[in-house]
């Protein structure tokens, strides 16, 4: 049985026992593979004979027009992703209408879905796809389930977070994350794919531009990845929000391991 099926398996029988539409969260930073954890684990389930659909934190991201005004207002935000460019009222909504759908079986639910490439890459809301009946909804995200910290921390960072600016703007990110609470409190279960080693989603995302560049696409130089992921980190830094998380069983149900290679390493449940 793969992890794929294994995951699949305990999923359903979760969603079995609450008696109502389950919310599966998964977490995993660039690279780690979630987008097709999600899709592999969902074609798993619907053969299964569960009504299926994924969600990726993505997919709320605020409008084009949202995010421009936000960027006038917010110049720190020049990348859409970090804490404050998602619609958390969208998602909220979403959410309640799945988790909720079983008192009216009849009425169809509509997910929000996002085009990265519309407005030259910036992106924007495309259509909506609408779903008669959702039993498992798979929410993936690369912040899905993290939490606030003890703003202390920023006091002596881990690099790329080092000037004073860098990190003023991590506490303020850092803050951010408390608007996004709610949405985690509609999450069932927990799972996080864990790189041994988190700078390996420098090499992945440079392998992945490669490979895409061979193709004829245009993509980033090195430099521009390591930038961009830099960016990232000093919003929220995987040593500082999700090494916690995968030391303990409150908010974290099970950890799977990535090695560099991509493949599957250890997989556990975080100690109580």
């Amino acid at each position: 049985m793969t992890i794929y099926q294994e995951l699949a398996t305990q999923i359903a029988e979760k969603h079995q026992k609450i008696g109502r539409p389950f919310i599966q969260g998964i977490l995993g930073g660039q690279g780690t593979g979630k987008t097709t954890l999600a899709s592999s684990v969902s074609a798993i389930l619907a053969e299964m004979g569960y009504c299926t659909a994924c969600l990726s934190l993505d997919d709320l991201y605020k409008t084009y027009c949202d995010r421009m005004i936000l960027l006038q207002q917010e110049p720190r935000l020049i990348w859409r992703g970090p804490p404050g460019t998602h619609d958390i009222g969208l998602g909220l909504a979403v959410l309640d209408e799945i988790r909720n759908s079983h008192y009216n079986p009849q009425s169809p639910i509509t997910i929000p879905r996002f085009d990265k490439s519309l407005h030259n890459g910036a992106g924007d809301r495309t259509n909506p796809e609408i779903i008669p009946h959702i039993d498992i909804l798979l929410f993936e995200g690369w912040f899905v389930g993290v939490r606030p910290i003890d703003a202390t921390a920023f006091d002596s960072p881990p690099s790329p977070i080092i000037t004073h600016a860098d990190k003023i703007f991590a506490r303020d990110m850092n803050y951010q994350l408390t608007h996004y609470l709610p949405l985690w409190e509609r999450i069932d279960n927990l799972v996080v794919l864990y790189p041994q080693d988190y700078r390996y989603s420098v090499q992945w995302r440079k392998q992945a531009e490669h490979q895409m560049k061979a193709t004829g696409k245009p993509g980033m130089t090195d430099i521009q990845i390591e930038e961009f992921v830099n960016y990232f980190w000093r919003a929220l830094h995987p040593e500082l929000f999700i090494k916690p998380l995968v030391n303990s069983s409150k908010y974290v149900n099970l950890v799977i391991e990535i090695n560099a290679d991509h493949s599957f390493g250890k997989i556990y449940q975080p100690e109580k």
